[in-house]
């Protein structure tokens, strides 16, 4: 098959060493000069595909993530939920994977969710006699949440390149984001009951007190997606208002935020966006590619050929997902498959909030697989573990992702319901 023989092609280019966005620009410029004997007008095909103003969204969004975190906001949200749970059995855990939730709608990144929580709760959750490994895994699973609760900046570039209405697909990874928390604290409170407060602690902090000083932060969230789903600005405009909002929290209310922070934040958001936005510029060459070999309708064949069913090919694809995070990071996974598999989706009346969904649970699976995993980097990192402990402790979390991601396919409204009530069909 065409697809496979390319996505071959592009791994031998990223093991030879070359960049994400050299190999998917050098891979469809050789296959165009050997197919056409020349090169189309690629500068306009680059020009087009990077002037959208939904794109704004993604950099800002990355600083409001680099502003909350260089706040030091997430200390109130951690005591808030610690100081609520932490008498219940593996309460510690279960703090934990809250501190996750709510700074996953926070920050909209899965590894910054897995840094800032896991510096403070990892000492904790040891402190209370959680094991290693289950500490270290649950940072890891419940920083995966960051690209499933909105904001995600994995799901404007899905919307983006599919597009689909980004409140809808916000709207669609909430109930998949909080059951995917409440697994998560199921299976702490289940496997951690021997966590508990040792002798000499300090006597827990006023729920009430915790939970005021929580609150600006708490209200970030809020602020961003009501103003969405209100109708009062638009994504993009979500993403600039929501970083102002989160710069004033952390400069004015939380005064932790310096110059030197907001230097480096700039400067970190600048980086990762300047490299996204390589890398989608190479992926418009490949989508054209892809488009000339006639691969899409390739795939459309193949699949029916085969006679495969919308839950059979779903599964396919979930599989050859894994199978691609491996090595791959999200944004490049998302920018790889789209292009060939759109089609498809149609064919089958499979719905794109849906598979976006189904699609960003599976990015998430690849954030803690090894070896690109990059969950599993930073907690080596905050704890100075072996990594072969750390891949250990996320088995479990891999497990409970697989259960998730079958329930959303054989329950498709667990996804859908929210965005048909709020009338963006589905």
């Amino acid at each position: 098959m065409t697809f496979l023989l390319l996505l071959v092609a592009l791994f031998v280019l990223l093991y030879l060493g070359l960049p994400m966005f050299a190999a998917l620009f050098l891979l469809p410029l050789a296959v165009l000069l050997y197919v056409e004997g020349g090169l189309p007008a690629l500068g306009e095909l680059v020009i087009g595909q990077l002037d959208g103003y939904l794109l704004v969204a993604i950099p800002l969004f990355m600083l409001m993530a680099h502003i909350m975190v260089r706040g030091r906001v997430v200390d109130d949200l951690y005591a808030a939920a610690f100081s609520m749970l932490r008498g219940v059995r593996g309460g510690v855990g279960i703090a934990t994977v809250a501190a996750c939730t709510i700074f996953a709608a926070i920050s909209g990144s899965s590894v910054a969710t897995a840094l800032t929580v896991g510096k403070i709760a990892i000492p904790q959750m040891l402190r209370y006699g959680m094991s290693r490994k289950g500490a270290f895994g649950v940072v890891a699973g419940g920083g995966t949440l960051g690209i499933l609760i909105p904001p995600s900046a994995p799901m404007v570039l899905y919307a983006y390149v599919t597009e689909t209405s980004v409140g809808a697909l916000f709207l669609a990874g909430l109930i998949p984001g909080l059951m995917m928390a409440a697994i998560f604290a199921l299976y702490c409170f289940i496997t951690e009951g021997r966590a508990v407060a040792p002798a000499d602690d300090p006597p827990p902090e006023n729920i009430a007190t915790s939970l005021k000083r929580a609150g600006w932060s708490l209200s970030l969230p809020i602020f961003v997606l009501g103003g969405i789903y209100l109708g009062v600005f638009t994504a993009t405009e979500a993403a600039g208002t929501g970083t102002l909002y989160a710069l004033l929290i952390a400069a004015l209310i939380y005064k932790t935020m310096t110059w030197r922070d907001l230097i480096d934040g700039v400067q970190e958001a600048t980086r990762t966006s300047a490299m996204l936005l390589m890398i989608i510029a190479a992926a418009a060459i490949y989508g054209y590619m892809l488009t000339k070999l006639r691969v899409p309708q390739e795939l459309t064949a193949l699949v029916l050929d085969w006679g495969l069913s919308r839950t059979g090919f779903l599964i396919a694809m979930m599989v050859l997902l894994f199978l691609l995070g491996l090595v791959l990071e999200s944004f490049s996974i998302i920018l790889l498959t789209m292009p060939a598999i759109l089609p498809v989706l149609d064919q089958l009346g499979i719905d794109k909030v849906w598979y976006g969904i189904l699609l960003t649970i599976s990015l998430e699976m690849a954030l803690i697989s090894p070896p690109v995993a990059m969950n599993l980097v930073v907690i080596k990192a905050i704890t100075g573990a072996p990594l072969a402990e750390v891949n250990q402790s996320i088995i479990p979390y891999m497990l409970m992702l697989a259960f998730g991601t079958a329930l959303i396919i054989l329950f498709p409204d667990i996804a859908l319901w929210l965005p048909r009530v709020a009338g963006y069909g589905g």
